[in-house]
């Protein structure tokens, strides 16, 4: 059974991801909070000593949500081609594509909101796009350890050129909700990583 005190602490989390997500971070005020969890102000503060921290409690819950749909079935997969575009598909399909949060993407909506800003909280955000470009970066760096890719590349720009990319997509589709948004790109990306094969 879980206590009540975690249960309340989840609940401020969720509802806070969900106003952070559709309201933004600036446009969310602690009484949003309050109203959405219909705790006191007291109840808020005693798991929470700012908005700020919440609003790290709810990142940290949005990442997770992220990589159970984004890395799922990757562990099985032994081709570290076909893991890129298994998370890929994830992650357009699974991810921006099923409209999880409200808003669009939480993490490209909150790197643009809070860029210029406040730049612990931006960078926060930023770090976490580096090290999933990072991971494409290691498994584009075993495709070319396995002989798969032709020689000459620039590995790290093309992890880059991907993050940055699906980035785009996420900054266009929530604008019209097409899906050929993010479908178009999804095809064009992979058309891209046959291209670096052998």
């Amino acid at each position: 059974m879980v206590a009540k005190g975690v249960q309340t602490k989840q609940k401020i989390i969720t509802k806070s991801l969900h106003l952070f997500s559709v309201k933004g971070y600036y446009n969310t005020s602690v009484n949003d909070i309050l109203s959405a969890t219909t705790l006191t102000k007291g109840g808020l503060y005693g798991h929470f000593q700012s908005k700020e921290d919440i609003w790290y409690a709810a990142y940290d819950n949005a990442v997770a949500i992220w990589k159970d749909i984004v890395f799922k079935d990757i562990k099985k997969i032994d081709d570290p081609l076909k893991r890129i575009e298994k998370v890929l598909n994830n992650d357009l399909r699974n991810y921006l594509g099923a409209d999880v949060f409200k808003g669009g993407c939480f993490f490209l909506n909150m790197l643009v909101e809070l860029s210029g800003q406040s730049s612990a909280m931006s960078n926060h955000v930023l770090k976490g796009m580096i090290g999933f470009s990072e991971v494409i970066t290691r498994w584009l760096n075993e495709a070319h350890d396995k002989n798969m890719l032709k020689p000459g590349l620039n590995i790290n720009e093309i992890a880059k050129f991907i993050v940055v990319s699906i980035n785009g997509c996420a900054a266009l589709y929530p604008s019209s909700r097409d899906p050929e948004i993010w479908k178009l790109t999804l095809s064009q990306i992979n058309y891209y990583i046959n291209e670096l094969k052998k």
